[in-house]
């Protein structure tokens, strides 16, 4: 099952572990068993410090395995931790981490994370389910996982839903990863251990918020955590000034994006990847990363000289200068159904949620890039997909409307307005459109429908504060500068056309250097200041 490349990559990681692992399999006689006893059995072969042992509880899933170490159980500590289903894919760093972890190999978290997942008291169980496709999946099926590694109370299992497809519908999940806790829905969408915490520590907020309004001003404050806003703080740090990030989520909307194949010396990539790989980056300098923190207010300079953003937490932060680069997020339709079957039929990444409507019947809205590439991946995994688009012809590129074209069970219906997500209460059943053309309505029947029109700009908190283009972008000139003295903006939340991760790390590191500009400008001695002018004025 695993190639030679793969296998050699993986066994010089399995040298970290320091106290042996146990793969304890529920299989039975068929295909899918077959394959995944092949590859606990390739596991086996790369570590003597790995064993495999078969057996089946009645409340076992089939195929699933456990990850346990006889040392910690010995010590009183049983971790709890299944995989339901074969993790390859986007799953694979999930098993391998796994591994390295319940054998010992320390994670990554800070120590006070730690100790905060170690206190945690109550009984969890956990369940999350994923697809393999799922470039967000793995986020919140590592951080369970580590949980439990960390504290025994803590148990998880992460269940592939195009496997078990009859606890998907009977479960009634429509997007993944979705998350129970205890039997009941924790949570959908991407998360992290801090993003889980939170929810599970009710006072950790608060706790965050008093530690964020005790720290002192920063030189320049950097709001959202993308492409633009990673770069900034990687430049404005070099600089050796007091640098801080206050993202909402870091990584941003790169964290949703799967195939990447245009960033400049990088020829292929994903998403998750790319951010994991700016945060390390970041960390490798003195930047102080706020993370979960929603900006709801700017406020200009006052006497003291400092800008301040207010938090949705409740905190304040103050700084010199202000980078503005809170990115975009997925545009909604905007039409009666879309929020009440959110997640219930209602999705916006193909590449996540299509495997969980496997045969089923769906409609993509957006005739753009971005919504014929999801009608052709879908094409390859549901029955029927309707792609509806709101002008007269497509606007995808031709070669992605020749191929769309080519495919038998694809519809295409122009010059069509979404006008209703119709549902049963429970979940997704149709969906109503008006023919532009005839004024005539129409009703489609249907399990799924994925919106693809584009995004908006995260500014609505800055109205009235910083001037906004009529799409509500932020109005900047060449050097990034907002019509607020200090604050300066970069990426997709601005004006500067191609919203695309390349530019927006440029205009990060164009906006950074230009608050640098102000800062040394703005902050240099009278008398200096009157001879840099006398000099000027002499040139």
């Amino acid at each position: 099952m695993l190639d030679s490349d793969l296998k050699s990559q993986l066994q010089a990681y399995l040298q970290k572990l320091t106290r042996p692992v146990e793969l304890v399999a529920a299989l039975d006689d068929g295909e899918k068993s077959r394959e995944l006893r092949e590859l606990l059995v390739e596991l086996t072969q790369l570590s003597d410090k790995v064993t495999l042992r078969e057996a089946r509880d009645a409340n076992d899933r089939v195929p699933s395995f456990a990850i346990a170490s006889p040392d910690s159980t010995k010590a009183g500590h049983d971790i709890a931790l299944r995989f339901a289903g074969i993790p390859m894919g986007h799953e694979f760093t999930s098993l391998v981490l796994a591994l390295l972890q319940v054998g010992g190999h320390p994670s990554k978290l800070g120590q006070d994370v730690i100790e905060q997942i170690r206190a945690l008291d109550d009984e969890c169980v956990f369940e999350t389910y994923f697809s393999l496709s799922c470039q967000n999946c793995p986020d919140v099926v590592q951080a369970l996982n580590l949980m439990a590694v960390l504290n025994p109370k803590i148990r998880h299992t992460a269940i592939d839903g195009a496997l078990f497809q009859a606890e998907v519908d009977a479960r009634e999940i429509m997007s993944v990863p979705t998350i129970f806790l205890n039997g009941a829905v924790f949570g959908a969408g991407r998360m992290g251990v801090e993003d889980i915490l939170a929810k599970l520590d009710t006072g950790a907020g608060a706790r965050e918020a008093a530690k964020i309004a005790a720290k002192d001003a920063f030189d320049v404050l950097i709001v959202g955590g993308g492409p633009a806003g990673a770069a900034a703080g990687i430049y404005a740090a070099r600089k050796g000034i007091r640098t801080g990030i206050a993202a909402e989520r870091f990584g941003g909307q790169v964290l949703d994006t799967m195939a990447i194949e245009n960033f400049v010396s990088v020829p292929e990539t994903e998403g998750p990847k790319l951010a994991a790989a700016m945060e390390r980056h970041v960390r490798d300098y003195e930047v102080d990363i706020m993370n979960l923190q929603r900006a709801e207010r700017l406020i200009p300079a006052g006497a003291d000289g400092l800008i301040e953003v207010k938090l949705a937490s409740g905190a304040s932060l103050k700084s010199k200068t202000v980078i503005l680069s809170t990115g975009a997020r997925w545009r909604q339709m905007n039409v009666p159904g879309e929020q009440e079957y959110r997640n219930k039929g209602v999705a916006y990444c193909p590449h996540c949620d299509g495997p969980l409507f496997k045969g089923k019947r769906v409609a993509v809205i957006g005739g753009g890039n971005s919504g014929v590439e999801a009608a052709i991946d879908l094409a390859g995994i549901v029955a029927h997909v309707t792609l509806i688009e709101f002008d007269a012809k497509l606007r995808a590129d031709e070669v992605l409307q020749r191929k769309l074209r080519s495919l038998p069970n694809v519809d295409v219906i122009v010059s069509a307005q979404t006008t209703e997500v119709q549902g049963d209460g429970r979940k997704v059943t149709g969906l109503r459109w008006l023919d532009r053309t005839t004024q005539a309505t129409h009703a489609l029947a249907l399990d799924g429908v994925f919106v693809q029109i584009g995004l908006l700009p995260n500014t609505e908190w800055l109205k009235d504060t910083v001037a906004l283009s009529q799409r509500g972008e932020i109005l900047i000139d060449d050097r990034c500068q907002t019509s607020l003295p200090g604050v300066f903006a970069a990426g997709d939340a601005t004006t500067v056309p191609y919203k695309q991760i390349v530019i927006a790390m440029s205009e990060g590191s164009k906006a950074a250097l230009s608050a640098f500009d102000h800062l040394i400008r703005h902050s240099a001695p009278a008398a200096a200041q009157t001879q840099t002018a006398a000099q000027a004025e002499v040139a």
